[in-house]
């Protein structure tokens, strides 16, 4: 099918299998940030922070170390403060640019292939270019202000080529709104940022030819934008495009264009959506930019939703409370490998994928502390992936057994998955109200089970002897004929 440029043809686009099926990916933020590598330590995440304090406390204590340039504009916050001790006041962020070119020089794309596919990863989206404006390939489209501002090794091109060679597929993100080497005014609110974006028409070129470039040249299977898009380009033309070149690709939500006006009227809206914003972050907990044109899923931040979705959507958040590394955090600050499984089972019995971030090193190494719990994470996957990969929402996505664990449920090819999150007990489980056909068949993935009944609504499953702890277990039901 060749689409138009039209609102009216990129909606009839429809997600790819492959995405559908996917369920879980590796989000990689790696660039001059990763020198610094530097945040202020919380317990908290950032949707706690906002909903605790708002959106203006939590910016100058922002825990994400990607937006250390933005934060180091923020009068006397942490970064700032640290910055001046650390490397002085005449050091300026973009002098990171030279020693991460240098440290950058060891990295090895086929080793983070290796990692990405042993976590069980079926995708990867990599940053190639934040909200600072530096790229991570030489692009030939140059920067509006600062014409070096780009790698002049491909490290995009080449994790592309590591990660397909992997079997994988390869997603690249853009930061389509903000830019903070053409605007130098900090964020200190959502005030700032629902106007930060407005950086003129030679900015707007310069994203949009980046897009086609980033397409062109790489072919990828996600276009993962953020914040949003520069209200002045024709989007259905990128996607029409983009569809038309990459057969399988699908576009977030991230790229919602907003026009506002300087006089009373702009102003008053301004008002309104930010207000709107903050009541959402609190009341729901969910940082979810509004997606108000085309889009082929949705992306909650650090959040997840509580139900399922008919829309297909994707959670993203970091292994710790930081996308890029954040030299302050420490083995305690990172998800263990129980709480990212538990995670992904519960996204995905609710129409979600899970895209988990990890952040290198300078030196493209990835801290054993992040990769630790992610490789927890494929060995369960290796056991128990049937239950997650392919699979789609059953006709609830929860349940409960009888000692009050929690059951996330999954369905594919005729088949009922019902994933225990958490350790069993010794001898029986009963999984409450699941009633199964007395010719089904009961199967635990990775072990034998001695039998099963049901006890009035109740199915009841007699569990191995000796069967070792693990983080969760699933069960397999055919054929899907159960009731609920």
């Amino acid at each position: 099918m060749k689409f138009e440029p039209t609102k009216e043809s990129v909606s009839t686009h429809e997600i790819p299998s492959w995405y559908e099926d996917a369920k879980f990916g590796i989000f990689i933020h790696w660039g001059l940030y990763s020198v610094p590598a530097w945040a202020p330590k919380t317990s908290k995440n950032i949707i706690e922070m906002m909903q605790e304090g708002g959106f203006n406390s939590t910016m100058p204590a922002n825990p994400y170390a990607e937006w250390y340039l933005n934060s180091l504009r923020i009068k006397d916050s942490p970064v700032e403060q640290h910055h001046a001790r650390t490397y002085g006041t005449a050091f300026s962020y973009y002098d990171f640019q030279e020693k991460f070119e240098a440290l950058s020089k060891s990295m090895n794309p086929a080793e983070w292939a290796d990692f990405f596919s042993n976590a069980g990863a079926q995708y990867v989206v990599m940053v190639t270019k934040h909200h600072d404006g530096y790229t991570l390939w030489p692009s030939k489209v140059k920067n509006p202000k600062m014409d070096h501002l780009f790698s002049k090794r491909d490290f995009v091109g080449e994790v592309t080529t590591a990660v397909r060679a992997k079997g994988m597929k390869m997603g690249l993100y853009y930061s389509g709104l903000l830019d903070w080497s053409v605007k130098n005014k900090p964020i200190r609110n959502l005030f700032d940022m629902i106007n930060n974006g407005d950086m003129g028409k030679k900015y707007t070129a310069y994203a949009g030819s980046q897009w086609m470039e980033l397409i062109e040249r790489y072919k990828p299977s996600i276009l993962w934008n953020d914040i949003g898009y520069p209200a002045d380009y024709d989007l259905n033309q990128l996607f029409a495009h983009y569809y038309n070149t990459v057969g399988d690709g699908v576009v977030n939500d991230r790229w919602t264009q907003t026009k506002i006006s300087g006089g009373p009227i702009g102003r008053a809206l301004v008002y309104v959506i930010v207000r709107m914003l903050y009541a959402k972050i609190k009341k729901s907990g969910e940082l979810a930019m509004e997606a108000k044109g085309h889009h082929d899923f949705t992306t909650p931040e650090y959040s997840v939703y509580k139900e399922a979705r008919k829309k297909k959507w994707e959670s993203t958040r970091g292994v710790g409370k930081s996308f890029a590394y954040n030299q302050v955090e420490v083995e305690a600050d990172m998800l263990t490998g129980k709480e990212i499984i538990h995670m992904l089972t519960d996204i995905v019995s609710k129409n979600g994928n899970l895209l988990l971030n990890i952040g290198p090193m300078p030196d493209g190494t990835i801290p054993e502390m992040q990769k630790r719990p992610l490789l927890e994470v494929g060995e369960w996957l290796k056991i128990n992936g049937d239950a997650i990969y392919g699979t789609r929402p059953w006709k609830r996505a929860e349940g409960v057994t009888e000692d009050n664990k929690p059951v996330r449920f999954t369905q594919k090819n005729n088949v009922l998955y019902g994933i225990i999150n958490d350790g069993l007990p010794t001898e029986t489980l009963t999984i409450k109200d699941l009633k199964v056909n007395s010719t089904a068949s009961v199967r635990l993935l990775g072990a034998e089970i001695r039998g099963w009944h049901m006890s009035g609504d109740d199915l009841v499953i007699d569990l191995p002897i000796g069967l070792p702890q693990h983080h969760a277990y699933a069960f397999a039901i055919s054929p899907l004929d159960t009731t609920a």
